[in-house]
Order: C-alpha cells, then sequence, then structure tokens
C-alpha cells in the first residue's frame, strides 16, 4: 500500500544552507499490517508523517518517492492531495485539544466531512457520527454527540479524534503520538481500539511513538529512527528481542525495569 524510497528532507533557512533533517529513509506498508515508527524528539517522525500526508510546510523540500498504491505523493498536485487526504489517508493527531473546534459540538465535527465529502445529509450524517462514536467506545455516545470537546476527558476526545480520521473510511491511518498526554489505562484502551480498526476494517495503520511500550503494543513492524537516520527495521518480536543497533538497545535500557520485562514477553 505505501512504499517510501530514500527519502530526504531538508528545510530552507535564511542565510543558512537548508538543514536536512530526513536522511534517506526508506520503508514499506502492507494492506491490514500496522508499522510502528519510534524514537526520541528530533528523530524525524512526525516530519516522516507530514511528508506522507503531504502537510509539509513551503520552506521545506523532500526528494526521493512516497507511493501510496503506485502513485508518488511527492508529485501530485495540491488538489489531487486534497482528495487523498480525509477519503484514502487520515490522521490522528498528539492532542485532540488543538485538533478540535472548542465552539462547536462533537457530533457536528465528525458530520462535518460526511456532508462535505459523502453528500449525506445532516440526518443521515448525524446517524453515521453517533454510530463512529460508538465505534470508538465513547460511553453515552448518544448523549455526548452533543458536548463540546472541554466536556470531555483527554481519552474521549482523543476517541473522538479517532471517530473523525474513520468518518470518511481511509485506508491508511496515521497516528501521531496518541497516547502521550493520556495515563497508562486510558492510552492501553486507546492502542485497543486502533488494533481492533485495523483488525476489523482491513485499514493499514502508521503508529508514531517515542515509547517503545507503545510500539510494542500492537506494531507488527517498528522502524527505529534517531535524528532523521534510519537506524534498524523489522518485526516487531525481532527488533526489540534482538535490536541490532546500539540506539536501539539504548532506547531498551532506558525503559523501566518492570515494562522491560513485560516486552520480553511480546
Amino acid at each position: 500500500m505505501l512504499e517510501i524510497k530514500d527519502l530526504r528532507v531538508s528545510f530552507q533557512r535564511e542565510k543558512l544552507p537548508p538543514a536536512e533533517v530526513i536522511h534517506g529513509v526508506s520503508v514499506s506498508l502492507e494492506r491490514g499490517e500496522t508499522l510502528g515508527i519510534v524514537g526520541e524528539s528530533g528523530s524525524g517522525k512526525s516530519v516522516l508523517s507530514l511528508a506522507t500526508m503531504g502537510l509539509l510546510p513551503q520552506t521545506a523540500r523532500a526528494t526521493g518517492q512516497i507511493l501510496f498504491e503506485g502513485r508518488d505523493i511527492l508529485t501530485l498536485p495540491e488538489a489531487e492531495m486534497c482528495r487523498l487526504r480525509g477519503n484514502r489517508i487520515g490522521m490522528i493527531f498528539q492532542e485532540p485539544m488543538t485538533a478540535l473546534n472548542p465552539a462547536m459540538r462533537i457530533g457536528a465535527q465528525i458530520a462535518e466531512g460526511l456532508i462535505l465529502h459523502k453528500g449525506m445529509s445532516r440526518a443521515q450524517a448525524r446517524a453515521e457520527a453517533l454510530r463512529l462514536l460508538q465505534m470508538v467506545q465513547i460511553p453515552r455516545a448518544a448523549e455526548r454527540i452533543d458536548s463540546f470537546p472541554h466536556e470531555m476527558s483527554g481519552g474521549q476526545r482523543q476517541r473522538v479524534g479517532v471517530a473523525i480520521a474513520l468518518a470518511l473510511q481511509p485506508d491508511l491511518l496515521i497516528a501521531d503520538e496518541p497516547t502521550t498526554a493520556l495515563d497508562v489505562t486510558v492510552q492501553a484502551e486507546i492502542l485497543d481500539i486502533l488494533d481492533d480498526l485495523v483488525t476489523d476494517l482491513g485499514i493499514s495503520l502508521i503508529l508514531i511513538s517515542h515509547d517503545l511500550g507503545v510500539i510494542a503494543r500492537i506494531a507488527d513492524r517498528t522502524l527505529v529512527m534517531y535524528r532523521g537516520d534510519e537506524m534498524e527495521q523489522g518485526e516487531t518480536e525481532r527488533v526489540l528481542r534482538q535490536p541490532s543497533h546500539a540506539y536501539t538497545r539504548k532506547l531498551l535500557d532506558a525503559m523501566p525495569a518492570r515494562v522491560r520485562a513485560s516486552l520480553k514477553e511480546v
């Protein structure tokens, strides 16, 4: 479904040479597969996701290829990318409070894309919004559909973000640090929901995190990045049990002993 070949991304700087932040990364993703991308802040994970969505700022220059079902995203005109976003590729952002409209009820925010892109009536879109809220396990969804974002917990807001990303039935879902601001219990619930969606809907998922424990929970394969470089990639079990790069071992060693012990059971 997705193949990234020798991707390099650099940013223009005033009176300075361009700064390259991704240095020739290559990775692929099959349909129905979950790819985990892990690395500390500044490793280039989020830039990689923005490039895949065609959302790099104008100061950025990308070379290489990002092939989505054979079409190179880096060469598509913006009008075509707009059709791909949401319809074929959806994104879940790290902080739903900044992604959601604080002055708009959550049901209306989910329904908005359905009305604009699917041509649904308001009644049809509201019914579909309710179904999506139930799918992502919002408690008492029929009551909460008219809530504002500030009336919901962080975990519930992130569920709404998942519902919005799923509304147009994308084939590829990109989740950029979707559990960072959540406590451990809610984090596990969100990851279980994402894992179920991949299984039930047959979509592909890119899960981006700085936490190997998060990646280990649901990723089939893992790409480890550091300062824009690909350190290693492979089946998640192999990367966790037999890391080939010193940086991956460093990430594992930096984790609490309790978490490391649980990773050995993956």
